[in-house]
């Protein structure tokens, strides 16, 4: 009897390699999600390429396993943990750029000078809410630096309302010698 026939194996090595990969083959398939919900046409299919990949290789020993049940649940457990490890990963690499909507009831011009002063391009446009007079800024940001925003508001205006919403795509105008711009895709 050789290692691949042990109990050790069957019930201990082999459902730790399933969940192992399945754990690589669904937070690879959350991150493509991800890629492909804004956007992103070329990194996505490879994702796709290698979470195809895992997942064959993860059923493929179920199938020549099916009278051990230790593997279905390594199977599921698999793809509950890769499930989370898919999320924590995209919080961490923060890809893409969201706008962030600030509305105050107080004088808005500080907080933009403080936020510009910070590197960060704001648009401030006076408003009429229902409770009177409002500031609007506007400011489309690096995922990344979201976390550095938030503080700045909430240390500059405590009582500015804000929301944050996902960019899938931007166009930034470029300077062209003479003067000119042109709106290339990104």
């Amino acid at each position: 009897m050789g290692f691949v026939d042990s109990d050790w194996y069957t019930y201990l090595l082999l459902p730790l390699l399933i969940i192992m990969a399945r754990i690589v083959d669904v937070s690879i398939g959350t991150l493509k999600i991800i890629l492909i919900s804004r956007g992103n046409r070329t990194l996505a299919p490879v994702l796709g390429f290698f979470e195809v990949l895992v997942w064959l290789l993860a059923v493929t020993r179920i199938f020549e396993n099916l009278d051990n049940w230790v593997c279905y649940l390594a199977y599921a457990l698999g793809f509950a943990l890769g499930s989370y490890i898919g999320i924590l990963l995209e919080e961490k690499l923060a890809l893409g750029f969201q706008l962030i909507r600030i509305i105050t009831r107080k004088e808005a011009v500080h907080l933009t000078n403080i936020l510009r002063g910070k590197g960060y391009g704001v648009t401030y446009i006076p408003a009429e809410g229902s409770a009177g007079k409002v500031g609007i800024l506007y400011s489309v940001v690096n995922r990344k630096n979201l976390n550095d925003i938030i503080p700045i508001i909430k240390e500059h205006n405590p009582n500015a309302f804000y929301t944050i919403e996902d960019i899938r795509f931007i166009s930034q105008p470029l300077r062209e010698p003479g003067g000119g711009t042109s709106n290339p895709s990104h």
